[in-house]
């Protein structure tokens, strides 16, 4: 049974960090290119960040160039998102996806405001 459990959301004020994971299993993890998508309120889903699966080439929306970074570790089956400088636009529920089989996790919500 395929899963993927994103954790680490929360609130923060503007300007602070979180760290997202995405524990992945029921798949061969390490074949998978790994995506975070958002959606904010009254909003569509956006791609936020992309790595593959190796992990040796990662993109980004513009609009999170230089704040946030994917990264995985496939021992550990895991997917992160490492987000700073965090602004009130970047308020969403954050998904992780599964690119080859098109598998989404349940989400989790950020909440920058002060």
């Amino acid at each position: 049974q395929v899963q993927l459990v994103e954790s680490g959301g929360g609130l923060v004020q503007p300007g602070g960090s979180l760290r997202l994971s995405c524990a992945a299993s029921g798949f061969t993890f390490s074949s998978y290119a790994m995506t975070w998508y958002r959606q904010a309120p009254g909003k569509e889903r956006e791609l936020v960040a992309k790595v593959t699966s190796g992990g040796s080439s990662r993109n980004y929306a513009d609009s999170v160039k230089g704040r946030f970074t994917i990264s995985r570790d496939n021992a550990k089956n895991t997917v992160y998102l490492q987000m700073n400088s965090l602004k009130p636009e970047d308020t969403a529920v954050y998904y992780c996806h599964a690119v080859k089989g098109d598998y989404w996790g349940q989400g989790t919500r950020v909440t920058v405001s002060s």
